[in-house]
């Protein structure tokens, strides 16, 4: 079981950011996907960024130009930073993680991921 973490969660007015950071063990396959989800209340939870070991980052069209994934192999750690937030993206962010997947294709598909964080919560008002 790959334990994940997040942080970095808070309150935000539209049009702030935020960095949220993920830590996670030293992952002993090295082809791997990483991704942050969000959950809004009542809805279902949707993939938001990915990248894999190569560094390749794919986003959903919704945050592109506002949100950057990152991670740093030194520190275990995978970040998102969002700016330009809008009050519609309040949610409950997770990241997650697997072996094996094609990130460009799978990073936002919930059920490929076997290994989720707990998630930390955004909230952004208007």
């Amino acid at each position: 079981q790959v334990q994940l973490v997040e942080s970095g969660g808070g309150s935000v007015q539209a049009g702030g950011s935020l960095r949220l950071s993920c830590a996670y063990p030293t992952l002993t396959n090295s082809n791997y996907c990483m991704g942050w989800f969000r959950q809004a209340a009542g809805k279902g939870r949707e993939g938001v960024a990915g990248i894999d070991r190569h560094g390749r980052t794919e986003y959903i069209d919704s945050v592109k130009g506002r949100f950057s994934i990152s991670q740093d192999n030194t520190k275990n750690t995978l970040y998102l930073q969002m700016n330009s937030l809008e009050p519609e993206e309040t949610a409950k962010y997770y990241c997650a993680a697997d072996y094996g997947l094609d990130c460009s294709v799978q990073y936002w598909r919930v059920a490929d991921y076997q290994h989720w964080g707990k998630g930390t919560r955004v909230t952004v008002s208007s």
